[in-house]
């Protein structure tokens, strides 16, 4: 990925975060059938190996976890949002004109070593993790053992776990940095006001640092 220092995201606090808060991310293989990506909830163990460690289940009829080999490098994105930006929020393009259209992004790119999780015990623990996780919202948290027990034996049965111990952790956030603060300040308004508040609180964020 290319990454301007300007878009640089440097802090791993804030990228576990993201990953944390935008667990649906794009597992990106090349294996023996070519390239491949799946999309795909992550679990974030960040306090697992030196980078964290990021778990999570396929179907086993997913030919995925067949076609990469336990020690593979694989690519794990997470998004936290993005936004068009029109040149016409730019208060300086009324000024000089010379402004173009582009689009802001925040995203996290995870490299590292895949392995192959063929056990029930692992699968059955994980998807637990993983279930409590996104279930303590709701009013009434689901829970494994709401399910007859043959059914969620035969479901688990079902689904391979994946692990990935992450080697090398990326972050982008694009937010107009390299414009003028009153630039940045009212194009993130416009995005807030368009609904994008991801990418638009955290364009105002970046414009309150802008020195």
């Amino acid at each position: 990925m290319y990454v301007p220092a300007h878009f640089n995201e440097p802090s791993r606090e804030i990228l576990y975060h993201l990953i944390e808060n935008n667990a649906l991310g794009v597992l990106i293989t090349h294996g023996r059938s070519g390239l491949d990506a799946n999309h795909i909830p992550f679990e974030l163990d960040a306090s697992h190996g030196e980078n964290g460690t990021l778990r999570c289940h396929v179907a086993r009829n997913n030919p995925v976890w067949q076609d990469v080999a336990t020690g593979d490098e694989v690519l794990v994105v997470f998004r936290a949002g993005d936004a068009y930006i029109s040149p016409q929020w730019y208060p300086s393009k009324q000024d000089f004109h010379k402004q173009v259209p582009t689009w802001n992004y925040i995203v996290a790119h995870a490299y590292g070593r895949i392995t192959i999780h063929d056990d029930e015990r692992y699968v059955r623990r994980n998807v637990a993790k993983l279930t409590h996780r996104h279930e303590s919202t709701q009013p009434i948290p689901w829970k494994m053992g709401d399910a007859p027990r043959d059914f969620i034996d035969t479901m688990v049965k079902a689904i391979v776990g994946i692990e990935i111990e992450i080697t090398r952790l990326v972050g982008k956030a694009k937010l107009s940095q390299n414009k003028e603060r009153r630039d940045i300040q009212n194009a993130g308004e416009m995005v807030n006001a368009q609904g994008d508040h991801p990418i638009g609180q955290a364009m105002l964020a970046a414009a309150a640092r802008k020195v």
